[in-house]
């Protein structure tokens, strides 16, 4: 079905950008920024949340003495970060189209200003025709503080800036139905909200990457409930994100291109729901890591909140605080046997919860519009 695809972010893995040596591909690196350079002109805007940092730097720099791996990824993406952007630099002008580079990191976005500043900043970049880059910075980002990958920022980065689509570019041609190496093995063409994919997922991380595909099904899921297209698929190939947009929105090129043939172009597409969600509550959908307690919730509000009804978290419902936490800290619901099923914006501290739980007639823990059900 065709779609109106005004704002994409796409997401370049590292495996796409370097050879196996850890080099970086500057062929393929220029036929991708020819590609969205054509987006671009066809009146696309264009989020590039591009790896590739650190396995850039590693070809770069051979450090005296063994470090350690955070040491490491600090020393080889430093270097290579701007090894990266002065590429990315040099690619566009070749288009006459200005890039901006945005690092980030996963505390930047635990607050709601920091959020909005973020968004803003991409904004305005946007509207004045500048492509932003993004990418984690690994200089200074601490392990336990990290992304898991550039999946996971890519779909916050889709989910903050309204992109109507999300295209992960691996070194595979999507989600197979086996191992992607067993000839019998197939592309799954469109993936369903529910459909259980665990007997299909590879577990194996990329070679220069953090994640894997396990982490992109789980970004892609997260993202498409949020009511944006998410496609998996092979940024080695030829042309492919061309092709994609050719097929998924041919309205883009008024006749000027044909989608590449079914047999030729395989990825997978996530079906978004049809019931996109708030702004505010995206930003919390995304936000589970930085919770700062628990809330746990009796049977009959676990059974409330599973319902299609607009519902609160009430002191009434709750059966334990777990955690300090303060006003508009995020905070975790806990169901009745113990199983996460959200996160929302806490209404009060952790004290005055403490205070109010199991008591009737007073005001919510967690509003409605503040509270996100997975």
């Amino acid at each position: 079905m065709e779609q109106q695809l005004t704002r994409i972010a796409v997401k370049i893995g590292s495996n796409v950008l370097t050879r196996r040596d850890g080099t970086l591909d500057v062929t393929r690196m220029s036929a991708l920024v020819d590609q969205i350079a054509e987006l671009h002109k066809a009146g696309v805007e264009i989020i590039l949340i591009s790896s590739g940092a650190v396995a850039s730097g590693r070809s770069e720099i051979h450090p005296a003495r063994k470090l350690d791996s955070v040491d490491q990824r600090q020393l080889f993406s430093a270097v290579g970060q701007a090894k990266l952007i002065n590429r990315y630099y040099e690619l566009f002008r070749e288009h006459g189209i200005p890039v901006g580079q945005v690092l980030t990191m996963k505390e930047n976005f635990a607050t709601r200003r920091h959020y909005l500043n973020q968004k803003n900043c991409m904004t305005v970049m946007l509207e004045n025709g500048v492509i932003p880059i993004v990418n984690e910075n690994d200089t200074i980002s601490v392990s336990e503080l990290m992304f898991t990958d550039n999946d996971e920022l890519s779909g916050l980065i889709a989910s903050m800036m309204n992109a109507q689509a999300l295209i992960i570019l691996s070194n595979i041609d999507g989600i197979y139905n086996g191992a992607p190496a067993d000839p019998a093995s197939e592309v799954i063409r469109e993936i369903e909200h529910g459909k259980d994919l665990s007997s299909y997922i590879q577990t194996s991380k990329s070679s220069f990457g953090r994640g894997g595909m396990l982490t992109k099904t789980n970004i892609a899921r997260k993202v498409a409930d949020e009511g944006i297209t998410v496609i998996i698929a092979n940024g080695k190939r030829d042309n492919i994100l061309v092709d994609i947009l050719c097929r998924e929105a041919p309205a883009l090129f008024t006749g000027s291109r044909a989608p590449a043939s079914d047999s030729r172009l395989r990825y997978t597409r996530f079906i978004p729901s049809s019931q996109p969600v708030s702004s505010v509550k995206k930003w919390i959908a995304h936000s589970e890591g930085f919770a700062k307690g628990e809330l746990h919730i009796n049977d009959c509000a676990t059974q409330v909140l599973a319902s299609d009804k607009a519902v609160s978290i009430l002191p009434i419902g709750i059966t334990a605080v777990r955690g300090e936490f303060e006003k508009d800290d995020i905070v975790r619901i806990i169901d009745f046997e113990g199983n996460p099923v959200g996160v929302g914006k806490a209404n009060c501290s952790s004290e005055q919860a403490r205070e109010v739980m199991g008591k009737h007639g007073k005001k919510p823990v967690v509003h409605y519009d503040y509270l996100y059900i997975e």
